[in-house]
């Protein structure tokens, strides 16, 4: 299993954006699980974060291959993920951003 984090910095003004995005993919959201179940994502969670001014995304995912998730993700006919792709280009800083480094994961499981 991996479990990836990745800081994506924004353009300035692309808060209307943004909000439309997560609006969009709350609407859709059982496709949006369904390319998730295709790409091999368990987990895939959101976050918005500004640092020193600048707005940034959070996300966070499990899959059971971050590399294979992000070429399915990329070969996809989906709306969601043409949507995605497209919030991509309009939002985010090319390059901008940074992986994160996982340290722990923990888990629990539920009792039997």
């Amino acid at each position: 299993m991996d479990v990836t984090a990745r800081l994506i910095e924004l353009r300035p003004g692309s808060d209307e954006r943004v909000r439309e995005w997560a609006e969009f993919l709350s609407q859709h959201r059982d496709e949006a699980s369904a390319t998730l179940r295709n790409e091999g994502v368990s987990v895939e969670s959101w976050f918005e974060v500004t640092l020193d001014g600048k707005r940034y995304l959070l996300s966070y995912q499990r899959a059971t291959s971050a590399a294979d998730a992000g070429a399915v993700a990329a070969q996809s006919a989906s709306v969601v993920d043409a949507y995605h792709r497209q919030f991509k280009t309009d939002s985010w800083v090319r390059g901008g951003g940074a992986d994160g480094r996982l340290l722990l994961d923990l888990e629990t499981t539920s009792p039997d």
